[in-house]
């Protein structure tokens, strides 16, 4: 470009071919998947807005073959929202982000972030979405929480191999009512300009007429730029069964933002990457429906060092309801970081300020222990709240520090079951108290752990896989600990 013609011939030209829009924009996928310099010329600050919109809708309107960031960011944000969200790592994919950061610092903004209920409770891998949204509450905006009652009904196939499980009303609704209980932890929800609304999808796409919604919006999606989406095409090139119940799921969830816009004022939807695409369908709807300016800003999807993806281990999902994982074992999932990723969860999961943060990130060798146990205290007091620490930070102490030590002290924050008189005097399997404290998947999981010594009973190895668990195995005390290799324990207790 800088070879061809000078700022004015090449705005001039930039308007010449956007006269023939359907032409150019295919013509603009071909160039600005190969050609930077086309991106960065369409989407500088010096280029007019209209100029500016072209390009982010261009680079925009496919997630396969759209640029890792959609617009190329300014030097310098005037948000202060934007600006420590680019620090803390949390921007990845925007839509026209020159227009959204004066949009940003010119005023309050309103902005939503929706979660389909399919489980009971939400997992770490939700956590950098809940945090995005606490950032802009706290940066003076207003976030919107979005429950998918109604998309739940359909399914999101976004990074999916098979069609999602199809719940009922009344499994819906139970799994509303227990993500939701994690969102007052990290927001403020009220009735003022910056308090946080909780709001339900159902309640716009249930009464939807089908006919009317077909006539409405169907027509401003084709098929052609459907079947471009991340989500579809992966699907088909794996040649898994995708229905027409999810091939619906974009369209959907890109009128949620045209009825959050027009219901609340909505003008920025956040998500995670691969949403991207359906971000992209409900700003074009807004656009095509209301002749509304609307943003879309993704957040990178979050894999720990070894690629794997963030909010699972071994032992199953990291969950946020303290009644699926206690406070201890989130804990010690923050604690367990590994080496190599706890600077990008100091920023991540944490509020630290910036010089707190890079300090940390400094600590070498046996020093970033420290900083592990920082996380840990910060990610845990933020969704657990300050008062379970003291008792964390004892069980810790108890089986770290001294190397664990027996059943007792330190333990009162490990997941732990009652026998009765009863159950003791008659022996129980110890590998159906593994399974019960889920040390373990199963009962043959506990028997390999067991042949591979990797089982303990107060820190003395398991070596038979039968061993009944009786009266006679507490000894003089009223608790047992079992651990499963070195960092994951429970207590089985003897009722009084």
């Amino acid at each position: 470009r800088e070879a061809w013609l000078g700022d004015s011939e090449w705005t001039q030209t930039v308007h010449l071919l956007s006269a023939h829009a359907t032409q150019f924009m295919h013509l603009m996928m071909v160039l600005l998947a190969h050609t930077q310099p086309l991106r960065t010329a369409l989407l500088r600050p010096c280029a007019s807005r209209a100029v500016r919109a072209l390009g982010a809708r261009a680079c925009s309107s496919d997630a396969a073959t759209a640029p890792a960031e959609a617009a190329v960011e300014p030097e310098q944000l005037r948000s202060t929202f934007l600006e420590t969200m680019r620090w803390r790592g949390f921007l990845h994919q925007s839509t026209d982000l020159a227009a959204l950061d004066d949009a940003m610092s010119g005023g309050r903004v309103v902005a939503y972030l929706g979660f389909d209920a399919t489980a009971s409770s939400l997992h770490v891998g939700s956590l950098l979405q809940i945090m995005l949204l606490r950032h802009f509450q706290r940066a003076g905006h207003k976030p919107i929480v979005l429950v998918g009652g109604g998309t739940t009904k359909v399914g999101d196939p976004s990074g999916k191999d098979a069609s999602r499980q199809l719940l009922d009303e009344e499994a819906i609704a139970s799994n509303i009512e227990g993500i939701s209980r994690v969102f007052g932890r990290f927001l403020t929800f009220g009735e003022g300009p910056t308090d946080a609304l909780l709001v339900n999808n159902d309640a716009w796409l249930s009464p939807l007429s089908y006919l009317a919604f077909l006539r409405d919006y169907g027509r401003h999606f084709t098929i052609n730029r459907m079947l471009s989406f991340e989500s579809v095409k992966q699907r088909l090139a794996r040649e898994s069964p995708l229905s027409f119940l999810e091939f619906n799921y974009m369209i959907l969830q890109a009128y949620d933002f045209l009825e959050l816009h027009r219901r609340h004022g909505a003008t920025l939807q956040f998500g995670g990457s691969d949403q991207w695409g359906n971000i992209i369908s409900g700003v074009e709807l807004g656009r095509r429906a209301d002749g509304a300016q609307l943003f879309g800003l993704t957040a990178p999807l979050v894999t720990t060092a070894d690629g794997k993806k963030m909010g699972k281990t071994a032992a199953g999902a990291v969950w946020l309801n303290e009644d699926l994982l206690s406070p201890y074992e989130y804990w010690q999932f923050w604690r367990n970081t590994a080496d190599a990723d706890v600077g990008r969860f100091l920023r991540f999961f944490t509020e630290l300020p910036q010089d707190e943060v890079e300090k940390l990130e400094a600590l070498r060798g046996a020093q970033i222990n420290d900083a592990k146990v920082v996380l840990a205290n910060e990610a845990t007091r933020m969704l657990h709240g300050e008062a379970c620490l003291a008792e964390i930070q004892a069980t810790a102490a108890s089986l770290f520090a001294a190397g664990g030590g027996g059943g007792g002290g330190g333990t009162a924050s490990l997941k732990r079951v009652k026998l009765s008189a009863d159950e003791a005097a008659a022996g129980v399997p110890v590998v159906d108290l593994f399974v019960s404290l889920e040390l373990g998947k199963s009962k043959s999981e506990v028997r390999r752990l067991v042949a591979g010594g990797g089982a303990k009973l107060n820190d003395v190895k398991i070596e038979d896989a039968a061993l009944l668990i009786s009266t006679a195995s507490f000894e003089a005390a009223s608790e047992i600990k079992l651990s499963a290799g070195k960092k994951k324990h429970g207590v089985v207790e003897l009722a009084q």
